[in-house]
């Protein structure tokens, strides 16, 4: 979508098949001011109609208005002034996009609220705009026949265009495109989306910017690691393993990287634990943590941020057949530990583990994985926030205020002790499942067994990466870990 910024003095002269209005219940009720007087004469008018309160996310389109240039006017309100805040502004943003989407409307002009610079930072503001403008025209159809264009194609910001807000249209644009990338990777069939397929996506977006290399490992080199444990994942499939490598190097030689380890089981049946058959479609998903990695290295090489980051995809399928891994099964990691396979469908902390001893070798700065990892965490938090777990608070801290600066939540979730020993066995030095108790954090405290030196976090993403209706991958958190590497990068 065209972007563009333009001070005008007096909005209601701005020609577009629609003229937007952000406001305020406040700016909607006469207790702030609006500027532009033909403006603020038709909107108290309607306030007091009881036709537009400003309520959040609340929209009201108009036809031709008198002394208007536009052809339309659209109003969105942003609920009360002193409630302002990044969410609250993301969902109002969405309404608009929804309405115009709605009216099939193909060029409108924007004028931000005059609230934003005392509750929001413009700056925020536009990129939010910006970033919700692009996945608001994401539609999935490479499979399906009907394939619709997206209506709205410029979009007209009325404000003033300078190096700042200009740099905050193409960072949130950047990052809607990395989310629709995760998305569309989310979305695609376990027959077209196969480990193999994500590694032709990952070379093909290194071959587009010269700071990013792309090196793919097959399983005779993982055998050679001693990568047993995510091996043992792939055993049941005729599809190979691919350990999926993107090194960006876009600050100093010297500086330590930012590690992001994404889960990649294109299908998952549950392998010889097999997964009952209701649902068993929406198991495309959970590659859908290997998909926010390669939507956020869309959006940090799109950004050229100035720091190292490393991104390290476990693909594989989860399939039984006569070589899949059984339960019950001890296998060897690549950090020297042997586990023992009680369910094999907890497989994705099986192919973690052993990327996450693979992100050793990089020294980074610190690693965080990413994964549709536990049911458990559905029950727990649902599909409002993901779950986080780290052996830093600190750090732990920054993904916290990522996730709500890029209103893609989430919940800083225990990682006690006092949960390690339901990991323990009598045959390997570690079960991969921990019993029905707490299954998320046991799943947390096994990745744990493989981090102990490097400041890490799990984000499990099992509620928040899709949703079942309306159906289809979210592309979180991409927005979180997109905003950690910017806020990393001005450091």
């Amino acid at each position: 979508m065209q972007i563009s910024l333009k001070a005008t003095p007096k909005p209601s002269n701005q020609k577009s098949d629609c003229l937007i209005l952000l406001l305020t219940s406040d700016e909607a009720a006469k207790k702030a001011a609006i500027a532009d007087e033909t403006l603020a004469k038709l909107v108290h008018s309607l306030n007091a109609r009881g036709d537009f309160d400003g309520k959040n996310a609340q929209t009201l389109l108009l036809p031709v208005c008198k002394d208007i240039s536009a052809e339309r006017l659209l109003l969105v309100g942003l609920g009360k002034h002193d409630d302002l805040n990044d969410r609250s502004y993301d969902k109002a943003v969405a309404a608009m996009f929804n309405a115009l989407k709605q009216h099939k409307i193909t060029g409108a002009s924007l004028l931000p609220s005059e609230a934003l610079s005392a509750s929001l930072e413009l700056t925020r503001a536009l990129s939010g705009i910006a970033r919700i403008a692009e996945t608001s025209r994401y539609h999935y159809s490479t499979s399906v026949s009907k394939k619709p264009e997206p209506t709205l194609k410029k979009l007209t910001i009325l404000c003033a265009g300078n190096s700042a807000t200009r740099a905050a249209i193409a960072e949130g644009q950047a990052v809607g495109q990395g989310i629709n990338v995760a998305r569309q990777l989310g979305n695609l069939p376990g027959n077209y989306c196969t480990p193999s397929f994500l590694a032709k996506e990952a070379k093909a977006l290194g071959r587009k910017h010269d700071k990013l290399k792309v090196s793919v490992l097959e399983e005779k080199q993982m055998r050679e690691l001693g990568m047993g444990s995510l091996l043992s994942v792939s055993a049941g499939s005729d599809q190979p393993a691919k350990l999926i490598v993107m090194e960006y190097s876009g600050g100093r030689k010297s500086a330590k990287p930012q590690v992001l380890v994404g889960k990649g089981i294109t299908f998952d049946s549950g392998g010889i634990s097999i997964k009952p058959g209701a649902k068993m479609d929406e198991m495309k998903f959970d590659m859908c943590g290997a998909a926010s990695v390669m939507g956020t290295m869309t959006a940090v090489t799109a950004l050229k941020l100035p720091i190292n980051v490393v991104a390290i995809i476990a693909a594989s399928e989860n399939l039984p057949s006569g070589s899949a891994t059984k339960p019950g099964d001890v296998v060897t990691s690549m950090s020297g530990q042997t586990i023992e396979v009680l369910n094999t469908d907890a497989e994705g902390r099986l192919v973690l583990c052993d990327a996450l001893t693979y992100a050793e070798r990089f020294k980074p700065a610190a690693v965080i994985d990413i994964a549709t990892l536990t049911g458990a965490c559905v029950v727990a938090l649902g599909k409002h926030a993901s779950g986080l777990y780290s052996n830093d608070d600190a750090f732990a801290q920054r993904l916290l205020d990522a996730g709500n600066k890029s209103s893609d939540r989430a919940w800083h979730m225990p990682l006690w002790d006092d949960y390690q020993n339901q990991l323990d066995t009598p045959f390997a030095d570690i079960a991969n499942i921990g019993g029905p108790e707490a299954g998320s954090v046991t799943a947390a405290c096994f990745l744990s067994r493989f981090t102990k030196n490097m400041t890490w976090a799990h984000l499990d993403i099992a509620g928040t990466a899709w949703l079942s209706s309306p159906k289809g991958a979210t592309g979180r958190p991409v927005g979180l870990l997109t905003q950690y590497l910017i806020d990393c990068g001005k450091a």
